[in-house]
């Protein structure tokens, strides 16, 4: 059975690895007509995809999966139609293989130009969001990628009608097959194999939760960019306008609690927590949210629960929200880069100075002054859509578009030159 298991997944890995190969004879134009018959068969196929995410809910609750869970999980209308939109502003996006990022002329007449490629093959491990599958689909195929795609097995249904509407366009089109590949087989011994073959496979990107992630960096022999959690925080300067942090306070835990970009702790200058944190706690209260406070907090806020070491560190994904009182700015960012995991913090302020050291001294993917944690997502960038959020520093960093799912090479024009 196993070996059964390997050749399958081995065979499906080298069709991959083949059809990469082949994108790079496909024309822009042809890549853009495809995602867009994408988007316009989301649409079509709407009712589809919405009773496989149905199945996929019933089972969820009969497992009683968390509430964030099932969040990411729920597909609507208005969830389709912006993984359609999503789709149209891929193909709207310049297409960056084959755009030159640099060139110069040696004194031996060698004219060298750096130029952007396809990284080859993608294989993107997922969980609990449907959306990934089309995002992803159309982001690979735009840069030139192949993707194999390898869903959680609580979003099967939907994950499996997804690809199939997106499959039977580029068949249509009459693309070369294993361009889009998608694992079916729940079974988990199914990531171990993937994840050996590097002959074939040229990066892997898993996006899901922290055990997935270790997982992976412990057992793959490609090269990983992490789509890792995030504890975001949002860190109230003492000058800030109260009104407009309680507005990005509220926006980045209230508004999707459930996703990576929403914030995990706030942070307080003590000059201002009297005055600031009862109004600010109460408004958090007042949208069901559970607050876990410092002791400072919880001498001026008594409903505050209490916070252990293991809040600062932790990525709730959930109505739940650490505060801290701190001393002043640079408590606050020796806070974020000890606890933080590199992903997205802001601060709320009006003096520019303190903005700029902020923006300076925090070492994450997007830092923020005065705007809300949840903009670090690929289609509020202006990149159509992300195939993840990396917390790495190499390559990519931040919400991955199409050039960061590029590299490059370098072509050298001569006219005869030898090297002496």
């Amino acid at each position: 059975m196993k070996k059964d298991l390997e050749r399958s997944l081995s065979k499906l890995a080298r069709q991959a690895k083949d059809a990469s190969h082949l994108l790079g004879n496909i024309s822009c134009e042809k890549k853009k007509d495809a995602i867009l018959k994408m988007s316009e068969a989301l649409l079509s196929h709407k009712d589809e995809i919405l009773a496989a995410n149905k199945l996929d809910l019933k089972n969820a609750f009969k497992k009683k999966l968390s509430s964030s869970f099932v969040e990411r999980l729920t597909l609507s209308e208005k969830r389709i139609q912006e993984m359609a939109q999503s789709l149209r502003e891929i193909a709207g996006l310049d297409d960056p293989v084959g755009k030159c990022i640099s060139s110069w002329k040696r004194p031996n007449g060698l004219v060298i130009s750096k130029v952007r490629v396809p990284i080859g093959t993608i294989l993107i491990l997922y969980e609990a969001r449907p959306n990934v599958t089309s995002d992803c689909i159309g982001l690979c195929l735009k840069s030139g990628n192949s993707v194999i795609l390898r869903g959680g097995s609580d979003a099967l249904h939907s994950n499996t009608a997804i690809f199939k509407v997106c499959e039977g366009v580029l068949k249509e089109a009459g693309l070369p097959k294993g361009i889009i590949s998608f694992v079916k087989i729940a079974d988990r011994r199914s990531i171990d194999i993937l994840l050996r073959l590097d002959s074939c496979i040229d990066l892997v990107m898993p996006r899901g939760g922290e055990s997935l992630i270790n997982e992976v960096r412990s057992k793959s022999k490609i090269p990983i960019i992490k789509h890792y959690k995030g504890v975001c925080h949002v860190y109230v300067e003492k000058s800030a306008d109260f009104a407009m942090a309680q507005g990005i306070i509220l926006n980045a835990k209230v508004q999707r609690p459930s996703v990576c970009n929403a914030a995990e702790t706030l942070l307080v200058d003590q000059s201002i927590a009297k005055e600031f944190l009862p109004t600010m706690i109460e408004c958090l209260e007042d949208a069901k949210v559970e607050v876990r406070g410092c002791p400072l907090t919880r001498r001026i806020v008594s409903s505050a629960k209490k916070a252990t070491e293991a809040d600062w560190f932790a990525e709730y994904l959930d109505l739940i929200l650490a505060v801290k009182v701190v001393k002043n700015i640079d408590e606050a960012i020796a806070h974020i880069n000890r606890y933080g995991s590199n992903h997205s913090d802001a601060i709320v302020t009006r003096d520019e100075r303190q903005a700029e050291k902020f923006l300076q001294e925090v070492d994450s993917a997007c830092v923020y002054a005065n705007a809300s944690t949840r903009f670090t997502d690929g289609f509020q960038f202006g990149f159509g859509a992300e195939i993840g959020i990396s917390t790495d520093k190499l390559h990519a960093r931040g919400p991955m578009g199409l050039e960061e799912l590029t590299t490059y090479k370098y072509v050298i024009r001569g006219s005869g030159q030898i090297r002496e």
